[in-house]
C-alpha cells in the first residue's frame, strides 16, 4: 500500500487492515510502531539533545544521553482563541467586550443595533470606549455590516490581525 493508500484508509476512506493483502507489506503506521518501539527499548541509538547551531568542541566530551522524558515542552501563551458574539444591551455589557478584548485577547463581534434604537447615550458611549481601545491599546475595530436590523463590528485584540480584503 502507498502512503496515500494509508492515510485514506486512517480516514475511513477504505477498508481495514483485515480486509488488506498480506503481501502489502507493513503500512506507514506499523513502521513507526516499530521505530518508537526501538527507540524505547535501544536509549543508546538516541540522537543527542543539543541545540542544532552548537557544535562540541574536538577537545570535549560528548554530553551524556538524556532520558526519554527530558523533552522540553513548547506551551502557546494562548492556546485557543474564543469569538465572542454578543448584543449588548447595557454599559455592563461594553465593560465585558472591553475585558474580553484586552485582558483575554479574545476578538469580539457587536450587534449595536439594540443600543443604537433604545439608548443612545449609551451608543455614544459604546463608540467611545472601542475610540479609546484602538488608541490605547491597539484594538482593530471593523464594521462587518450595516442595515436597519443590524450593526455588526468586529472588535480584535493588536495581536490578532483583521484584513479587510472586499
Amino acid at each position: 500500500m502507498s502512503f496515500t493508500d494509508d492515510i485514506k484508509r486512517s480516514l475511513g476512506f477504505e477498508e481495514t487492515d483485515s480486509k488488506r493483502n498480506p503481501h502489502d507489506g507493513p503500512n506507514i503506521f506499523d513502521r513507526v510502531k516499530d521505530f518508537t518501539r526501538s527507540q524505547i527499548n535501544n536509549p543508546q541509538q538516541r540522537p543527542s539533545q543539543q541545540p542544532y547551531n552548537q557544535n562540541p568542541a574536538p577537545t570535549q566530551r560528548p554530553q551524556p544521553k538524556q532520558a526519554y522524558d527530558d523533552f522540553e515542552y513548547i506551551v502557546p501563551e494562548q492556546s485557543l482563541y474564543e469569538i465572542v458574539l454578543i448584543r449588548p444591551k447595557t454599559i455592563d455589557d461594553i465593560n465585558y467586550v472591553v475585558d474580553q478584548v484586552i485582558e483575554e485577547n479574545n476578538p469580539v463581534i457587536l450587534d449595536l443595533s439594540f443600543l443604537e434604537k433604545e439608548s443612545p447615550a449609551n451608543f455614544k458611549l459604546a463608540g467611545d470606549k472601542i475610540k479609546q481601545m484602538r488608541a490605547h491599546y491597539g484594538a482593530q475595530a471593523l464594521l462587518l455590516a450595516r442595515s436597519s436590523e443590524k450593526n455588526l463590528i468586529i472588535v480584535s485584540p493588536k495581536k490578532i490581525t483583521v484584513k479587510n480584503k472586499g
